[in-house]
């Protein structure tokens, strides 16, 4: 029964369906917009994860050409990878700790400010996973590892999108939807960054072209274009022996590397699309749990959901944070540190949302600096992050996205340094402390109503 719960619970079609069926009951809507709507909403995620799919199958020979086309080892930061490793000690606690957390999450949206219910399924499972392999690491067993762990996910479920809520606001020109996924620590760094240095520049999407490059505005050629161009660089650094010989099966390198490229500017091209069709559907279907559930509620979505505000900050958010990879891999190794190699699914998913973010706040410099600022931020995270992950620290990967070292670092300190009963006391207090700042703002609202 755990398990099917967790299945549920961690697929985002899945779980996003049935807040859409929720929703649209509560608001007592007919059998046929109730079907419509949950099945659309469902159709939209299996429609942006294809789009992933493809993305990552895509980018999956991108990063072997390129360890092997520059002779570099290291560690490949992963969220799928490591979480396949752990579960297997940790399984039953991440699925304890994910369930709760969840509840305790829509909890505190209930009964506090932090308006914002974190659906991004997936996020929430490894975010479960690291916690739990924190929390046995620090001695933690049983009802108590579970508790503890619980509040943890269930206070930065909501505490994150509330972070980034203020930039959303900008990226999406309302304040409908929010952002949940555990990367916000470098996109907040991106928008900061772009507000620091990118006054006055203009906005990724004002390109000024001559009218025979007016094709570039197209940003599926213009993508198709620029990673034609990077994978026919690691193809011939590779040689064609090993990529004919170990990923084409025997077809010409070059046409493999520009068929490669087309066909991740075509992932990005259906992410878009299913992105469209969830906000079409999520948005009025969430109505329903904000007028009668969650008074006020946002759904908080995974980072794709950013992409279609700003298409060519996607991919200069990508390169600028790939390049920073590169080079924060050059320091790592000058410091004679673990090497923690540019995994490109994170610098691609987390690098173009940076880049979103840094753009809403300052153009196309802050869309540059601020993404490349998050790719440097993503190669120095898993170095500190690796330690306090116990046995797992020895794998041949870790957790990719920022939010995840912020956290895992955070809660690994504090378990050297605190005791088990001092951590919970404190998380408690957190949320306590929350719950009464939030009643007292309703209160002076209600005074000044009445003053009124």
């Amino acid at each position: 029964m755990l398990d099917l719960l967790v299945d549920i619970l961690s697929v985002p079609a899945i779980l996003v369906g049935l807040i859409a069926l929720i929703g649209l009951l509560l608001q007592r809507k007919s059998i046929s917009d109730v079907m419509k709507g949950t099945i659309k909403t469902i159709l939209g995620f299996i429609v942006l994860s294809g789009g992933a799919g493809i993305i990552t199958g895509a980018l999956n020979p991108f990063g072997e050409l390129f360890q092997a086309g520059f002779n570099v080892q290291g560690v490949v930061p992963n969220n799928e990878a490591i979480v396949a490793l752990a579960l297997e000690k940790y399984g039953t606690a991440t699925a304890l700790i994910m369930v709760f957390g969840m509840l305790v999450n829509i909890l505190i949206a209930r009964f506090t400010k932090l308006k914002y219910i974190f659906l991004t399924g997936h996020h929430t499972f490894y975010m479960a996973c690291m916690i739990a392999v924190i929390l046995v690491v620090a001695g933690f067993t049983g009802a108590n590892l579970i508790l503890v762990g619980s509040l943890i996910l269930g206070l930065v479920m909501a505490v994150f999108p509330a972070l980034a809520q203020p930039t959303m606001k900008k990226i999406t020109g309302n304040n409908n939807v929010a952002f949940g996924h555990f990367g916000t620590t470098g996109y907040i760094l991106s928008a900061w960054v772009g507000k620091l240095f990118g006054k006055n520049s203009k906005s990724t999407e004002e390109m000024k072209l001559p009218k025979n490059l007016g094709f570039l505005r197209d940003s599926s050629i213009s993508i198709s274009l620029t990673m034609a161009m990077l994978y026919i660089i690691v193809a011939i650094a590779s040689g064609p022996a090993y990529v004919e010989g170990n990923l084409s099966n025997g077809q010409n390198f070059i046409v493999y590397a520009i068929i490669q490229a087309i066909t991740f500017a075509a992932g990005v091209f259906i992410i878009l699309q299913g992105v469209r069709l969830i906000l079409a559907e999520i948005v009025p279907a969430f109505k329903g749990i904000s007028e009668k559930l969650v008074p006020d509620a946002k759904p908080a979505l995974d980072c794709p959901v950013v992409f279609p505000y700003a298409p060519n900050a996607v991919l200069i958010g990508f390169l600028a944070s790939f390049v920073a990879g590169i080079l924060g891999l050059f320091i790592l190794g000058q410091l004679k540190l673990i090497l923690i190699l540019p995994g490109v699914v994170p610098h691609f998913f987390c690098g173009a949302t940076a880049g979103v973010f840094g753009n809403a706040t300052g153009g196309r410099k802050g869309a540059i600096l601020g993404a490349f600022a998050h790719g440097l931020l993503i190669t120095a995270l898993p170095v500190m992050l690796m330690p306090v992950l116990g046995n797992l620290g020895f794998a041949n990967t870790t957790f990719s996205d920022a939010d995840f070292g912020v956290v895992g670092i955070i809660l690994g300190k504090m378990a050297d340094s605190l005791s088990k009963g001092l951590i919970t006391t404190i998380i408690v207090a957190v949320i306590i402390i929350i719950a009464l700042i939030s009643i007292r703002f309703k209160n002076n609202q209600k005074e000044i109503a009445n003053e009124i």
